[in-house]
């Protein structure tokens, strides 16, 4: 999702969490690792995948897609995306790699090895988030809803409403699928969501506050937290945001 620098936070998405975080269980963090991030890339989707990160950036005229070196942040590969797109959330599925877009009301699909363009598809609304499990693509649209996509047509099957003790939870940003529950970045807030695919329910929040660091902040032009990505393989958690330096390993502590 776009955001303008230093904007204020939504009204719906911080009162959403400010007056459930104190019913629902709450996680810290605890830094394991960073590692160098361009800070010149406007985050909007992430993912780990064989050793790699896959980042994808918005903002019209600078949007790409790159394959990017975890530990020193360099880009061995990238696509920029036409012009015209502003450039969302990204995942993947056998050998493609699946983009969508914020208004455009477009996705795309690459070659996940070559990136080379295959085919566009079409969705009603907004692009945000993308992630998987492993038999749908989940989108986030910027509403308090999660559209479940078949992962071959890319066609929506269903959606669920996500809520926190019946309150809807709207702003969800970048996603990622992490032990059988969705993540979910709240765009202009430190929070991440958990939320049940099943029921919608948010089950826990994580408080990432003050994980970059304000003499990183004061180095550089640092945007909203924003962008998610699992290694289940190792279980790593990493987390960035939009024009941030660096990308935190981190470890979840519940308060």
């Amino acid at each position: 999702m776009v955001c303008c620098l230093a904007a204020s936070q939504p009204a719906s998405a911080a009162t959403a969490v400010s007056t459930t975080t104190s019913a629902l269980p709450t996680y810290g963090y605890q830094v394991v690792n960073s590692y160098p991030h361009d800070a010149n890339a406007f985050t909007q989707g992430l993912f780990y995948k064989d050793g790699f990160l896959y980042e994808s950036t918005g903002l019209q005229g600078h949007s790409s897609v790159r394959k990017v070196k975890l530990e020193t942040g360099e880009v061995i590969q990238k696509i920029d995306l036409p012009r015209q797109i502003f450039g969302e959330g990204i995942t993947y599925w056998d050998n493609r790699l699946i983009g969508i877009t914020w208004t455009s009301q477009a996705g795309y699909v690459l070659d996940l090895n070559s990136f080379a363009f295959q085919k566009e598809f079409a969705y009603k609304g907004e692009g945000w988030g993308l992630a998987r499990n492993d038999s749908e693509i989940i989108m986030s649209d910027g509403t308090a809803e999660l559209r479940f996509l078949n992962p071959e047509t890319l066609a929506e099957v269903r959606r669920i409403k996500v809520t926190a003790r019946g309150k809807p939870v709207d702003q969800l940003n970048e996603l990622e699928w992490v032990k059988g529950e969705v993540f979910a970045n709240i765009w202009q807030t430190d929070k991440i969501a958990r939320i049940d695919p099943k029921s919608g329910n948010v089950t826990a929040w994580i408080d990432l506050s003050g994980l970059l660091p304000i003499r990183e902040r004061m180095m550089s032009n640092p945007d909203v937290l924003n962008g998610i990505a699992y290694d289940a393989a190792h279980d790593r958690l990493f987390v960035t945001g939009k024009l941030w330096p660096r990308i935190y390993e981190i470890r979840l502590l519940k308060r």
